[in-house]
């Protein structure tokens, strides 16, 4: 990362009391941000807090419905008030921008290289041909792979990951001054998300740009950022250095949004309480006040300013006190510490939940329009081995197209697998009758990804937490008596029966979906990403609801995520799955501390942690390129082609990788245990 110039050097992007409303309803209020060359400024808080549309603003892309007051100078050049043509002039040359959907801002019946192409001639005075060479080098230099053909691709023939890379090349065609980053890695595997941000460095390292990465991943923020600014209800309520603000931030919001980051060896995460308020109706004094334990009455006389040391700015009047006394998240949100209540019993003697053994799901793969034929097959679960027991959490994890929802989906199905074995509870899935499968469904449950597409929304809450209970024969009596049971078991409200799902936040949702999996009390829940969608301050709240749940209810979880953070603080057990196979099976401490297959060793690499020390110090294990197709069925391990260790052994070894399938607890003819923090 190139470091940032001394305070002196004029600000590339300067911003000044920016404020931007929306029909009257604020989204921005008096922010102030100045970046200069070879900078990163993180821009962090929860949704609806202002930052992406900070960055739209710097880029003059809101929409005309805006009122933008303020102002925002990019070397010199005012953005607020410019019309088409100069901030045509600016966009590309001066800024550029990296999307958040790379798919949505790339068009998509163009050539990848004639684009960035276009991007090139539109800002310099160039000819086709010299244009074209660049655009080359450009992909070449974000590390897409055979660049000269790839350039001549579409958008959709790109993964999420080289479309991502591709908008940076991009946003560096014309070697801008500043680059404005809005979530770039949101929906990235973790993986892809370190190779992007590994081309990010690069993209600033030869442009010596400024960047301001607007992201929620304190992870992310913390390996990447010199200074981060931490923003609530459309105001900055906390700027500093980035090492500074992670070992000691002074305002209770940024210590909620810290302590809610699942950490090594964190049991209780301390969510911060409430939801962000409706910007229209904001309370009188601090935004955050309401929600902050600290707060008194001197916090809702009025609003505090921005105010304290350059170096450490704070709008808070509780921020001397934090600082003096050394308070950390727990002493702000004091969670107690759960007690187990049930027996700690060997696992060898815990009731089998789950069972799976050499799953196998295939699809196939047609050709033609009028007349379809199979041409071939996509091996999407090619033996995949699960065990989970009583009270045990298993968590599943891999990259985007690994087999994870494929195989929940097999696993609820409740049928006679393609190939294979699958025992729930002790019975054969292919040897159930149609009886035994509708007695057997409310045994498993899911709780689905993203909330508000899982629930009815013509329903009130408390017919869907009911509709389960119906479903398995309950009588009235029963239905009516277990509704607010269940929704206080979730800490909800028994009078929130009456209420529509658009009337609770993300998180509330998902404790809805989890209580209507609960209603017909089943012994082991499937929990598809649940709080992938969720911020993290939401996050926390809904990863302390399941461990007490398990605790209490003595119930099994099937744990699947992207997040391995999540999965390291929610999980006994994991299983990683690549290619539709099990590759590494143990404890979390096991897996976590000594990872044996390289892929297990790549994914735990490329998880950010959420401290700039320790972040910037580790090495990493970068993957190259995407996972092969699932079309060609490898004959040995279908890794080699990424795979670190494969490239350093001999030719007789990288033989038997090629042409011997490995098998076992991991799957790889040649672990090297790898310890990790």
């Amino acid at each position: 990362m190139t470091a940032p110039h001394a305070d002196a050097d004029p600000p590339v992007l300067d911003i000044t009391g920016l404020h931007v409303d929306f029909d009257g309803a604020p989204a921005v209020r008096g922010v102030d941000l100045a970046l200069r060359r070879g900078e990163v400024l993180g821009l962090v808080g929860e949704s609806g807090s202002g930052k992406s549309t900070v960055a739209l603003a710097a880029m003059g892309l809101l929409p005309r419905t805006a009122r933008v007051r303020g102002s925002v100078r990019a070397g010199g050049t005012e953005v607020i008030g410019a019309g088409d043509r100069e901030l045509s002039r600016l966009r590309g040359r001066r800024m550029a921008m990296v999307f958040q959907d790379p798919l949505s801002a790339l068009t998509p019946v163009h050539r990848v290289g004639d684009q960035i192409a276009e991007a090139v001639r539109t800002h310099q005075d160039v000819g086709r041909a010299h244009a074209r060479r660049r655009a080359v080098e450009l992909l070449d230099l974000v590390g897409i792979p055979d660049p000269e053909h790839r350039s001549r691709a579409y958008p959709h023939e790109f993964s999420g990951g080289m479309r991502q890379r591709a908008m940076i090349a991009m946003a560096i065609a014309n070697d801008p001054d500043v680059i404005l980053a809005d979530e770039p890695t949101t929906a990235l595997d973790v993986t892809v998300q370190a190779q992007v941000l590994e081309v990010l460095r690069t993209a600033q390292r030869e442009t010596g740009a400024a960047l301001l990465l607007v992201s929620h991943d304190l992870g992310v923020i913390a390996g990447m950022a010199d200074r981060v600014a931490v923003m609530y209800a459309g105001r900055i309520v906390e700027s500093a250095p980035a090492p500074e603000l992670f070992a000691a931030p002074r305002m209770p919001y940024t210590m909620g949004l810290l302590g809610a980051v699942p950490r090594p060896g964190s049991r209780v995460l301390t969510p911060v309480p409430g939801a962000p308020p409706e910007l229209r109706l904001l309370p009188r004094g601090c935004a955050f006040a309401p929600r902050c334990p600290l707060a008194d009455d001197t916090c809702r006389t009025a609003e505090p300013e921005l105010a304290g040391p350059e170096d450490h700015r704070t709008a808070c009047v509780k921020a001397p006190e934090i600082a003096a006394r050394g308070l950390a998240a727990t002493d702000v949100y004091p969670v107690d510490e759960p007690v187990p209540v049930r027996t700690v019993t060997p696992r060898d003697e815990l009731p089998a939940v789950l069972r799976v053994e050499g799953l196998t799901k295939t699809f196939p793969l047609l050709k033609g329009a009028a007349f379809r034929r199979r041409v071939g097959s996509v091996h999407a679960v090619d033996g995949v081995d699960l065990d989970i027991r009583h009270g045990e959490t298993l968590g599943l994890v891999g990259e985007s197209g690994s087999g994870k929802s494929t195989t929940l989906l097999e696993i609820l199905r409740l049928a006679a697998p393609e190939a294979g074995e699958v025992e729930v509870l002790g019975h054969r899935t292919s040897e159930l009758t149609k009886r035994q499968v509708k007695a057997l469904r409310g045994s498993v449950q899911i709780v689905f990804q993203d909330p508000m597409a899982s629930l009815d929304p013509r329903q009130p809450v408390g017919e869907i937490v009911a509709e389960p209970l119906r479903t398995q024969g309950a009588d009235r009596g029963t239905v009516a008596r277990r509704i607010p049971e269940l929704l206080r078991l979730v800490g909800l409200e028994a009078a929130h029966a009456a209420r529509f799902p658009h009337e609770f936040s993300g998180g509330q949702r998902q404790r809805i979906g989890i209580a209507r999996a609960l209603a017909v009390e089943p012994r082991l829940l499937v929990l598809d990403e649940p709080v992938s969608a969720l911020d993290v301050s939401v996050q926390a709240g809904i990863l302390n609801l399941l461990r007490r749940l398990k605790d209490e209810l003595g119930l099994a979880y099937l744990f699947v995520s992207h997040d391995l953070s999540v999965v390291r603080h929610i999980a006994d057990r994991v299983s990683v799955m690549y290619l539709g196979r099990t590759v590494e099976s143990g404890t979390v401490d096991e897996v976590f501390a000594r990872p044996r297959h390289p892929y297990t060793q790549a994914l735990l690499s490329a998880v950010p942690v959420p401290d700039p020390v320790a972040e910037r110090s580790r090495s990493r294990v970068l993957l190259a390129g995407d996972p092969p197709s699932a079309v060609v069925r490898a004959e040995g391990c279908g890794f080699v082609g990424r795979c670190a260790v494969f490239a350093a052994l001999g030719g007789d070894e990288q033989a038997r990788c090629e042409r011997e399938r490995p098998v076992g607890e991991v799957a790889c003819h040649f672990p090297q245990p790898r310890p990790f923090p």
